[in-house]
């Protein structure tokens, strides 16, 4: 009787991490740019530290505020989102009901979740929000309609480090005597989930993928 009390205590234990990650990474992620959303206007941004501002952007394409290819593009990669989150879903799935390394089901969770946070803002954000504009807050279920058709919203970006600026010198190749800023892009939540993810990913492939690189030793030592 205890053992299987224990038995069903592990199993609950490892389907509730993932759906714990991913439901604190789309909780803070929407409530953060909902707020955002009906209380800045486009470009509005205010300082946190002197290397840390809320800066309100939004984008049509993918993470770190990237464009993509117009209207169609816009569709197209809606499309490719929810087909591919709904690959990873399947993949995240079957990674908990063969119980692998937690690390390994906490990297696909952050990357879903974050995958996940984009989308939708992509496909309902247009249909729920009047359009964002410079000097004018939007609002959310406006009589009016939103400002897009589904599929074809806007992704909110708010988080902008811009840690160093400065000049190139006249002899730097290209560049020179043009400014640089580091860090440029402005992300979400979402976005910053996906990075730790990979971040994460990179720096425990070896207990990710424990198995793959014995069997590879063994061959290279046989």
């Amino acid at each position: 009787m205890v053992a299987s009390f224990n038995v069903l205590q592990n199993k609950y234990n490892h389907v509730k991490r993932p759906l714990l990650i991913i439901f604190f990474v789309l909780l803070a992620d929407q409530l953060l740019k909902i707020w955002i959303k009906t209380n800045m206007y486009l470009g509005q941004e205010f300082e946190i530290a002197p290397w840390f501002l809320i800066h309100f952007t939004e984008n049509n394409g993918m993470a770190f505020g990237l464009e993509f290819g117009g209207n169609y593009g816009k569709l197209f990669l809606s499309v490719f989102r929810i087909l591919f989150v709904s690959a990873m879903g399947y993949f995240l799935w079957t990674l908990v009901r063969d119980k692998v390394s937690t690390i390994y089901i906490t990297v696909i969770s952050l990357v879903f979740a974050g995958a996940v946070g984009n989308i939708i803002d992509s496909v309902f954000y247009g249909m729920f929000f009047s359009s964002s504009e410079f000097g004018e807050v939007a609002s959310i279920f406006p009589p009016q309609g939103g400002y897009a058709e589904i599929l074809h919203g806007k992704v909110v970006d708010m988080f902008y480090f811009p840690l160093i600026s400065g000049t190139f010198p006249s002899w730097f190749p290209i560049w020179g005597g043009e400014g640089f800023l580091f860090f440029r892009p402005v992300f979400n939540i979402a976005d910053a989930a996906i990075s730790c993810g990979v971040i994460l990913w990179i720096l425990f492939q070896k207990r990710i993928y424990p198995v793959v690189e014995k069997e590879v030793v063994e061959v290279i030592e046989n």
